[in-house]
Order: C-alpha cells, then sequence, then structure tokens
C-alpha cells in the first residue's frame, strides 16, 4: 500500500506547521517533505494521532473493538486501557479476553497489569490477581504498565504483595500508574519515591502541582462522571511536558459525541499554546508508556490524522498503520461480534430483603450516615441526617431526597447492604445497575423498595446491565459481556444507553450522568463515604461504619 497526502503538517517537537506532504508505503511513513510551490498551499492539518491516556474500557459499555469504531472518528488512534473492571469479574480471563478482541480491529489498544484486584477486602469480587499473577501478566508484550495502584495505604505502609508487584514493574521495565485522591505531603512524595509515575485523580491545582514537583506527571481526566480538567487545565502553560489528557471512564453516548479532541478544543479555548496542547495529546502518553504508536516522523507508523482546523479539531480523516479508519465523521472499522464470557451466579431479590429494620425497642433513633453524591465527582461527602421511620423501619424521605440505596452480591448468596443516600433526587422509581466500580455488584437506589426490587431483578434476569423503573415502565440494557459491556453494535448501543439516561432524569434525577454517578458509589477508595455488598464504608478510615 502506497499513498502521499498533502496538508499543513504540524511539526509538535518543532513548534512548527508548515505545508508538506506525507508519504505511506506499507503502514509507515516513507517521507515527510515540504511544499515549496506556493501556489499549491494546503487547507487542513495533518497531524498525530490522539491518545487517551486512561480510560477503562469497559466503562464505554462496549467491548475494544466496538469502543476503536467510535473513537477513531474521533481522531482517536491508541489508548492506554486498564482492564481492571473485567479482571474483577473474571480474572485473567478477563484481561485475555480484552487483549484479544482489541487485536481484532485497526487500533492501538495498549492493556495493563491490573493491580488491586480486588480493590479492597471490604466488598466481595468475582476474582483475585496476586503478585504472581501481575508478574505473569508484566511478561506479555501485550502489557505496557501496571495499572493504577489504588492500594496507596499499600503502598505507604510497605504491604508485601503490593511491593512485589511495583518490583515486576521495574524488573521489565514498565511504568507505574498511580491512584492517589487527596494524598498530599510526605505521604505523597513517598508513595512516589516508590515507583509511581502518573496520577490521574488530583481534585485541584494544588494537589497536582504538589505531586508534580515530586516528580509525578499528572493526567487530566474528563469523563462521564469525573471531571477535572477546569481545575487543572491551567497547569499545562508551564507544565505541559508533564500532563496528558484522558478520560478514564466515559460511557457510549459521549464516546459517541466526542473524545480527546474536545479537550484539545477546550484547551485552545483556554488560551493555551497549540503546541502544549498537542504535546499532551499525541506525544507525552507514546514517549511515557513506551508504546507502539507514530507520531509523524520519517519512519514511524502511520499513525496521523487529517483536522480542518487547530481550533475545533474536526476530524476529516483518520490512519493508523497507513490503513483509513475514519473518514467526515464515519467510521471504516468493521467489527465481529464478540464472544460473551461472564461470572454471574444470584438469584432473584425479594422486596422483604430490601428492609431496614431498626427494632421496636430503639426509640428515638440517633442519625445515620448518610451518602452526598457530587455532580461531577467521584468522592462523596458523609452526613448525619435524622431518619424516616415508619413501623420500625428506616424508608426513604423522597421529600428530602434521602433515598435507600443498595449492593446485592452477584456472586453468591448473601445478604442485601443497605444504606441512604442524597442528591440522586428521584422521585418515583428507581435504577440498578451492575456496573459498579470495582467489584461490580449489583447497585441500586430509588424511591421505594418495590421499584428498587425491579430495577435489580430485571439487572438479575439479563445476567447483567442497567435498568430503570418507574410507575408504567420497565428499561433494560442488557450487559452480557461480564455484566459490564454489550458486545452489539456500539452506535446502537450508545443511542440505548441515551434513552436510558433520558428515562432516569425523567424520574426527577438532577445528575448529568445518574448511571456513572450510581456506578462510584461502591468504589470505596474513593473517600469519604460508600456501600459496598458487605456494608457501609467509610473512605478516611479505611473500615465499615
Amino acid at each position: 500500500m502506497h499513498f502521499s497526502i498533502t496538508g499543513n503538517i504540524v511539526d509538535i517537537a518543532g513548534r512548527n506547521i508548515y505545508p508538506g506532504k506525507v508519504t505511506v508505503e506499507n503502514g509507515i511513513i516513507k517521507s515527510i517533505e515540504k511544499i515549496i510551490d506556493g501556489n499549491v498551499l494546503p487547507q487542513d492539518y495533518i497531524l498525530p494521532g490522539f491518545v487517551d491516556a486512561h480510560v477503562h474500557i469497559e466503562s464505554s459499555m462496549i467491548v475494544p473493538s466496538e469502543f476503536a469504531r467510535l473513537a477513531v472518528v474521533h481522531g482517536t488512534v491508541a489508548t492506554i486501557s486498564d482492564p481492571h473492571e473485567i479482571a474483577n469479574v473474571c480474572g485473567m480471563q478477563g484481561v485475555e479476553f480484552m487483549i484479544s478482541n482489541g487485536m481484532t480491529v485497526p487500533f492501538k489498544f495498549h492493556f495493563g497489569a491490573p493491580s488491586c484486584v480486588p480493590a479492597t477486602i471490604f466488598e466481595t469480587a468475582g476474582a483475585t490477581l496476586n503478585s504472581d499473577d501481575v508478574d505473569q501478566l508484566l511478561q506479555k508484550k501485550e502489557i505496557y504498565y501496571l495499572s493504577e495502584m489504588m492500594n496507596f495505604p499499600g503502598v505507604l505502609h510497605g504491604d508485601e504483595q503490593v511491593m512485589k508487584k511495583i518490583a515486576s514493574a521495574k524488573k521489565y521495565n514498565k511504568p507505574v500508574d498511580g491512584h492517589a485522591p487527596g494524598l498530599r505531603g510526605e505521604e505523597a512524595k513517598k508513595y512516589t519515591d516508590a515507583g509511581i509515575s502518573t496520577d490521574h485523580e488530583c481534585f485541584t491545582a494544588e494537589e497536582a502541582l504538589e505531586k508534580l514537583k515530586y516528580g509525578m506527571k499528572i493526567l487530566i481526566r474528563e469523563g462521564s462522571a469525573a471531571k477535572n480538567f477546569e481545575a487543572l487545565i491551567d497547569l499545562m502553560h508551564e507544565h505541559f511536558q508533564l500532563m496528558m489528557f484522558c478520560s478514564d471512564d466515559k460511557h457510549p453516548d459521549s464516546l459517541e459525541a466526542g473524545h480527546i479532541n474536545q479537550l484539545c478544543k477546550r484547551a485552545v479555548a483556554k488560551g493555551i499554546d497549540i503546541f502544549k496542547v498537542l504535546q499532551a495529546a499525541c506525544l507525552n502518553p507514546v514517549e511515557h508508556y513506551n508504546m507502539n504508536v507514530g507520531t509523524l516522523k520519517k519512519g514511524d507508523p502511520a499513525d496521523f490524522i487529517v483536522v480542518e482546523d487547530l481550533t475545533d479539531f474536526k476530524v476529516l480523516k483518520t490512519f493508523i498503520n497507513g490503513e483509513l479508519v475514519a473518514e467526515n465523521g464515519v467510521t471504516r472499522i468493521i467489527a465481529d461480534t464478540a464472544a460473551v464470557i461472564n461470572y454471574f451466579d444470584c438469584t432473584e431479590i425479594k422486596v422483604s430483603d430490601l428492609k431496614y429494620e431498626v427494632g421496636a425497642s430503639s426509640g428515638e433513633l440517633s442519625k445515620i450516615a448518610v451518602v452526598e453524591a457530587l455532580d461531577g465527582q467521584l468522592i462523596t461527602n458523609k452526613l448525619k441526617v435524622q431518619p424516616k421511620i415508619v413501623n420500625d423501619e428506616i424508608i426513604n424521605d423522597v421529600e428530602n431526597d434521602i433515598l435507600k440505596i443498595v449492593v446485592v452480591n452477584r456472586y453468591n448468596k448473601a445478604p442485601v447492604a443497605k444504606g441512604f443516600i442524597k442528591n440522586f433526587g428521584i422521585k418515583n422509581g428507581a435504577i440498578a445497575s451492575s456496573v459498579a466500580h470495582d467489584s461490580h455488584n449489583i447497585i441500586a437506589v430509588g424511591s421505594d423498595d418495590e421499584s428498587i426490587c425491579k430495577a435489580v431483578n430485571l439487572v438479575i434476569k439479563h445476567r447483567g446491565g442497567i435498568s430503570c423503573v418507574s410507575a408504567d415502565s420497565e428499561l433494560v440494557l442488557p450487559l452480557p459481556v461480564a455484566g459490564l459491556m454489550s458486545n452489539e453494535d456500539g452506535y446502537k448501543i450508545a443511542h440505548m444507553y441515551t434513552m436510558i439516561d433520558k428515562a432516569a432524569k425523567e424520574l426527577g434525577s438532577t445528575l448529568s450522568a445518574p448511571f456513572m454517578t450510581l456506578s462510584f458509589m461502591a468504589l470505596l477508595v474513593i473517600p469519604h463515604l460508600k456501600l459496598s455488598d458487605m456494608g457501609l464504608f467509610d473512605g478516611d478510615r479505611f473500615e465499615f461504619v
């Protein structure tokens, strides 16, 4: 395969833009020549493809091959992908599934070895990956790094398994990703000094600046739930060499709408120098993770994009290994239907399983701990609220937006964990999901026990999915692959998700992404208060309430 394409060449490292011609032969850039003739100046711009520097493909609810079909339309040619979610359900088999499915399409997935499976001992997961398993994964050429080390207390206290996993990454000369929300001062320095190279969990510029000082690289995350772009983007003026863009968790509707291209557009609109923005979006991840991705140089793989301008970044063409994979907003990748792997072993629940009884002798119950969900954040607040009690049972207080939240163990029969949450705003009905970081048990929230029960049982019936129940409708989006992903057409799933998301908001939820927020309410490694299948958990004290 041999072809040439002309355009304004964006030389990011050389901080130069000039009219030129790129010649590709057998998937490799054979030459990049300057166009001297001033009469044939091109209009469009040629630049390296975008890289998402940290993403859980599973959060898009579609398998890697379908993720690729949607992502290339926005100029993304590669990802740094942590298969942590499916590993928590299916273990090593889940990681192998992601690698093999990703290899069926022309897209450059770079997977990591999950470092924290299960994420904590305070929840029930479907699998465990010990230090020997992680070492085995890190030996693979398809594994590029040790995925986010969420167990930062384990790093700080020198936990044997944690330190062995980090040592394995160092042995194979592969970077270690971090995850340390709110960690500051000497503890942040100790965490970095252990060999942690990045963090995507900074909520404030001050926190990010401190971690940069200690030698970490900072990822600006803008996903469907967690959005830190506004808080961190101004750091790029000075620290662009140590920064990257990522989405972390992105639902299918927002992936259909845009990807890293959107962050480039917003950054340029903020007045960040174009070359600094593109270094973060295109070059830094490739260098940091030693990725198999071209950066628009002679001899590189022909991974590049053509955009209309350098303000809106409307992507006209995307090439991967010289193959045209997207053109004018239409994907050219054809994906086969993926096989299904799963781990789902629970029976339907009853309304009586959801009762929160306090006993007749309790008298006037003191205030209870309530989770406060925050729109656009993974952290939650911890409230103390006077409960509403009827017939010796704590019930939903819909008027004050104090709703019951439950987690149902999907791997074996166990009592339903129950708590209460504020800010979901549901007035009538319930939503449920088998996407519940990190162990992916079934999580649900609603206005009454009957609706919650129906929503949970819909998910169980389909062996995974998200559901929305109201007085007059029952919707479900099945996710048969590990209870996390569909193996159907990605655009169809994006449409179905848009419909069920709309239905959830019609129940009264004011959250920008109710299902994404719900999925993080069981994520114990993010403070301050969460609910696992074992009970209500204090993320600051790292113990059950």
